[in-house]
């Protein structure tokens, strides 16, 4: 099951402490393809909650970091940081079967093109609820 955390350290190479991949992630694999954290935009979620007429908590996105009032698509192939830490966007996070196998039926559709964003991490640093989200300057 997934917490909530006031923070987490996010360290290069790894990911999150904490997060179930951090021991697992294989050091020297090309880290320009590898994520190492995921976001979702709140607004997602809340979309996704009147799609399906039904409540659909924060952390049954599995995602690491939830945004609000942060375009994330803006960040694909950018840097930006996550208060003192900086990102850089790779990928969109698209559901997948597991995902709706833990939550529920539609969730995998509802969310397509909106299920957030897989980054790698380019300088350590901690994260906190609250921190500013910015283009890396």
């Amino acid at each position: 099951p997934t917490r909530s955390q006031n923070e987490v350290r996010a360290v290069i190479g790894r990911g999150l402490e904490g997060d179930r991949y951090f021991f697992t992630r294989e050091p020297g694999s090309d880290p320009g393809k590898r994520s190492e954290i995921t976001l979702i935009e709140v607004e997602a979620i809340e979309a996704l909650r009147k799609d399906l007429g039904r409540d659909f908590g924060l952390g049954a996105s599995r995602r690491n970091v939830i945004t609000r009032d942060v375009p994330l698509n803006h960040l694909v192939a950018r840097r930006f940081r996550v208060g003192d830490v900086t990102l850089e966007g790779i990928r969109l996070a698209e559901p997948c079967g597991y995902l709706e196998g833990l939550t529920s039926r539609g969730v995998r559709e509802a969310l397509i093109h909106r299920g957030g964003w897989r980054a790698r991490i380019v300088r350590d640093g901690t994260i906190h609820v609250g921190d500013a989200v910015s283009p890396d300057a």
